[in-house]
């Protein structure tokens, strides 16, 4: 079967991750995987349930963010760089309107409430 490879890049609690990889705020490994592999793959052969990951991008797209994680089903190629960001990392506003995200991602968006917000209202307020 052909193999791929993948740049991954695990920051802050995600970098325990890593293997001997691991630095305190980051870890930077490549993991080879068969072609046709999806995130849902990378993440487990990294062992990393999907619930401890915030941000995440392939490839410079927006892929998942908390609590929405439409990226489990995209099929990854060789050569993709994956960044895979801790639940305390903040998303940088000056992406909130603007950022590339993944065709899994811009649906899932979309669907839920149209789109990203600089703000979000709480139920009941």
């Amino acid at each position: 079967m052909a193999k791929m490879t993948i740049d991954v890049w695990l920051y802050g609690a995600l970098s325990k991750y890593g293997g001997e990889a691991s630095e305190p705020s980051h870890a930077h490994i490549s993991m080879v995987l068969t072609a046709g592999s999806t995130m849902a793959d990378l993440l487990a052969k990294i062992g990393l349930p999907t619930e401890e990951r915030g941000i995440t991008f392939i490839s410079a797209q927006l892929s998942a963010m908390p609590g929405l994680q439409p990226d489990l089903g995209h099929v990854l190629v060789d050569g993709d760089r994956v960044g895979l960001f801790d639940l305390k990392s903040m998303w940088p506003f000056q992406y909130r309107h603007g950022a590339a995200m993944v065709k899994e991602m811009q649906q899932a968006v979309a669907e839920r409430d149209g789109g990203l917000h600089h703000d979000y209202e709480r139920e009941g307020k």
